[in-house]
Order: C-alpha cells, then structure tokens, then sequence
C-alpha cells in the first residue's frame, strides 16, 4: 500500500486515555468521510431538537409507567455498557465530548432501539426480552445506534430531504433567516422515525463495530445479533427495528468481513 497518505484510506484519530497524553490510532474500518449534506443544516438545532423530542418521549414514557426506574436491573446494564463505549465516541464526531449522554429503557414489546443526535439513548425492553440479547450483543446494537448520532446521519438526511433543488436557500435559512425555525420544529418530529440508507446503515454497522470492540465487547456478537435479527423478522412477519434498519445476508456477510479488523482492539481492550 502506499506510504504517506493514511487520510486518504482512513480517519485519523487521538485516541484519548483518561489522565494521560493522547497517542494516535487509526481507524480499523474504512468508512470514509462523514457526508458533506449535513453542513446544509445547523448542527445545534439538530441536537437541540433531537433533546427535546428525547425528553418529551421519555415523560410520556414515565407518565404510563413504561420507564425503567433508576433501580432496574436492565437498565442499569445498559448505562454499565454506555459507560464503557462512550469515551470513544468523540474519536468519531469532537462534539461528542460535550454531549450530555442520557440512556434510559422503556417498557414495550417493540424491538427497538435509537440514539438521538446528542447522545440520548433508549431501548424498548422488547429487544432485551425477545431476542435475549448478551451484553456483546447489546454492545453491537448501542455502538450502531451511537454510530447514527456521531456520523450525524440525521443532520445529512434531513438536508437532503429538504430537497437538491433547495441547497443553496437552505444555507441562507441556517445562517439565521428564513424558515430556519420551522426546520428545527420539523426536524423534532421527524428524527424519531427518519429513515436513513442503505450507506447510512452499512456505515453505523462498522463503526458501532469498532466503537464495542475498543469498548472490549467481542466484535463476532454482530453477526449473531443480526442473525437473530433475522430469525426474529422472519417468525413475526416483520420488525418495527428491522423497517429502518434491513438485515439480509449481504449485511451479515460485511459484518463477518470486518470482524478481523477490529479483534485486535477487542483482544486489546480484555488484556
């Protein structure tokens, strides 16, 4: 391979170490860079929404008695596993360092899971309890959903669906004129059920396969959740989770090519 241009294959990266100087680690999965739509809408607005809509959906939650007290076993589980994959979160997206990471689990029979731009988690206990998922499992579910927020595919999807043939009054409203209000309000009704494509979703696989194996959860726990995935979409005749994310064997077959790639950052992280 050719020496001295490692940005041009793969996103560099200062690896942060709590207490002590950063060293450089490139990224063992090649992603590319983060779509260039997303600078048509204003990052803030885009987490500020995402927050509200985060806190608006975790009160209806809690005001039906679907919230996971702070007690639960389950959800302390998954904020034991959030604890160990976000200090890697802003080797991918710098502002991930300022989020304010939120996880909380929400009592439904959906499969479903999702991170809202800014770091607000959830989970429905359906995809804990349906598909008994390990903590590797669970692992591989979270980083892909983190990987959604930290590769800010809701900002570039929300540019694009606002229409090509409207970029350049679209810089115009985010620079502070023009409709830039509505597009906030829209933006806090549509993330939760923004559709992204099928790049967008092969992108979150690999990158929330890195994130979980820096983390020390085993990178071969994606192809077994996805085959679950599978399985479980097959027998119940379609999936709320599988409606925005389809698995098929394609997906499973660049999971299992990508494996080798960050077990050494899994070996690593077990030491």
């Amino acid at each position: 391979m050719r020496r001295g241009g490692p940005w041009q294959a793969r996103r560099a990266f200062l690896l942060a170490a709590a207490g002590s100087a950063a060293l450089p680690a490139l990224a063992q999965v090649d992603v590319g860079r983060a779509s260039v739509a997303r600078n048509f809408v204003s990052a803030d607005n885009i987490e500020r929404a995402g927050t509200q809509q985060y806190g608006e959906l975790m009160s209806q939650a809690k005001a039906k008695g679907a919230l996971a007290p702070p007690g639960n076993a389950q959800l302390q589980r998954l904020r034991a596993i959030a604890q160990r994959i976000i200090p890697f979160a802003a080797q991918w997206n710098p502002r991930a360092a300022q989020w304010k990471w939120e996880v909380n689990l929400v009592g439904s029979k959906q499969i479903n899971a999702f991170c809202m731009p800014g770091g607000k988690i959830a989970f429905f206990t359906g995809i804990l309890d349906q598909l008994k998922l390990t903590d590797d499992e669970v692992a591989m579910v979270m980083g892909h959903e983190m990987a959604h927020a930290l590769r800010e595919h809701a900002r570039a999807r929300m540019a694009k669906n606002a229409g090509t043939g409207v970029a350049l009054s679209i810089t115009a409203q985010l620079l502070g004129l023009g409709q830039v209000g509505d597009m906030a309000a829209r933006a806090g009704t549509q993330l939760i059920s923004l559709q992204f494509s099928r790049s967008d979703e092969s992108e979150a696989d690999l990158v929330g396969l890195e994130l979980a194996a820096r983390a020390g959860y085993d990178p071969r726990a994606a192809v077994s959740l996805w085959t679950k995935m599978a399985a479980a979409s097959k027998n119940q005749g379609g999936l709320s989770f599988l409606s925005t994310h389809p698995s098929g064997p394609d997906r499973i077959r660049t999971l299992q090519a990508n494996v080798p790639k960050v077990e050494r950052l899994y070996r690593e992280a077990k030491r």
